[in-house]
């Protein structure tokens, strides 16, 4: 999600992950991946948000001053359009809903619209708390603000219409991270993880875990923030792609059998 400056806050959330992580896999199925596919991604691009669409990738990236909504190209990585976000505004997730796309700040409090084709700014509107990461379900949108909550929203007016406290084995859930609609459940990047929740929408129970910790980059970043984030799926091809922030690949993976169960 964010930069965060502060190496201890880092250390901290990078220790409890692997605490936390641990006792959860106990009790939850862990999913592998094999990788299917490696595709060239912008290692200049830290990566906030990420969804496919009509062919193509649709980015969102953060930092001041260098955030921007972008369509690619995915077959080489290519930037075929961007569009700068405000340069004091820290960008953070995107979706797309009707001819729109809808962007979220890190901790500016404002929303964008985009037109999806021109991807021109059309209207920016305000919500309460962080934004981290958009996603939607045909119907509503779904937010994630770092809270152990995802935030259920009226895509027309950004009205919360409820509340989901995502927990696994019955602990809270933190650090919700960017998030897809996949075949009826949340996928959510755990910040500072390797670890993608799949979560159940009704409930917010966390179903299982994907363990991306065999890809290249999570286990040899390129800094300290170059961090597993970013998912996206192509629903027409069944193909889902993950990428981090500043990685220099993105993958098209395929989940390999549980490694551990109740």
């Amino acid at each position: 999600m964010p930069r965060r400056l502060r190496v201890l806050s880092s250390l901290v959330a990078a220790a409890w992950g692997l605490a936390w992580g641990a006792s959860a896999w106990a009790a939850l199925p862990v999913y592998g991946v094999k990788v299917k596919a490696t595709y060239p991604h912008d290692a200049r691009a830290y990566t906030e948000g990420l969804f496919w669409l009509d062919g193509a990738l649709f980015e969102s990236t953060g930092l001041v001053g260098q955030s921007n909504i972008r369509k690619v190209r995915l077959a080489d990585g290519a930037v075929l359009q961007s569009q700068a976000i405000s340069p004091g505004m820290f960008g953070e997730g995107i979706v797309n809903w009707g001819g729109e796309i809808i962007s979220l700040t890190w901790q500016d409090r404002v929303g964008f619209r985009w037109d999806l084709k021109t991807l021109t700014l059309k209207s920016s509107f305000s919500y309460p708390g962080e934004g981290w990461a958009l996603t939607q379900n045909g119907k509503t949108l779904i937010m994630s603000d770092g809270t152990p909550a995802l935030r259920v929203l009226d895509p027309k007016t950004f009205r919360v219409l409820r509340k989901i406290p995502v927990t696994a084995e019955g602990k809270p859930v933190a650090n919700l991270n960017e998030l897809e609609w996949v075949k009826g459940e949340v996928l959510a990047n755990i910040w500072q993880t390797n670890l993608i929740a799949r979560i159940d929408p009704r409930t917010g129970a966390v179903k299982g875990w994907i363990d991306l910790s065999s890809l290249p980059e999570a286990t040899r970043r390129r800094n300290a923030n170059a961090v597993l984030n970013g998912i996206a799926y192509d629903k027409d091809g069944d193909r889902l792609f993950v990428t981090g922030k500043n990685w220099p690949h993105l993958y098209e993976i395929t989940l390999t059998p549980v490694k551990g169960s109740r």
